[in-house]
């Protein structure tokens, strides 16, 4: 596992926008069908919005119907962390960036093969770097 970035909150506010902040740092969600990569179809590596750590391959997203960009599996499984989630009355595992400790989304039972796994991020969370 690589290094990993501390900072305080304040130091986060200064560098993330607000909406950034509420859902990376604060666990917040956006809605549905908002984020901008939701639907993008480009080939490239999608990167942690608040460290850069490169988190998922074009390659393992597919189209899940819920307006969160999905994928089935990270790049290796040491680029993120999962947690349990007991908020809102569910019972679900949450996904952070392991090298900032940013939240990503959460993981699902009830992805397509070959993993069964639903990363469902919120485009907020993500850049994208696109494939030369």
């Amino acid at each position: 596992m690589g290094e990993t970035i501390e900072k305080s909150e304040d130091q986060w506010k200064e560098i993330l926008t607000k909406d950034q902040f509420i859902v990376l740092r604060q666990k917040g969600t956006e809605a549905p069908f908002t984020g901008k990569y939701y639907a993008n179809k480009e080939k490239g590596l999608y990167l942690c919005a608040a460290c850069g750590q490169e988190l998922f391959n074009s390659e393992a997203k597919y189209e899940s119907g819920t307006g969160w960009p999905s994928f089935y599996e990270p790049i290796s499984e040491d680029k993120v962390t999962l947690k349990e989630d007991n908020s809102h009355f569910m019972k679900r595992t949450e996904v952070v960036c392991s090298r900032c400790g940013s939240h990503l989304g959460h993981v699902f039972n009830d992805g397509p093969e070959p993993t069964g796994k639903r990363y469902c991020m919120n485009s907020i969370s993500l850049d994208f770097k696109k494939e030369e």
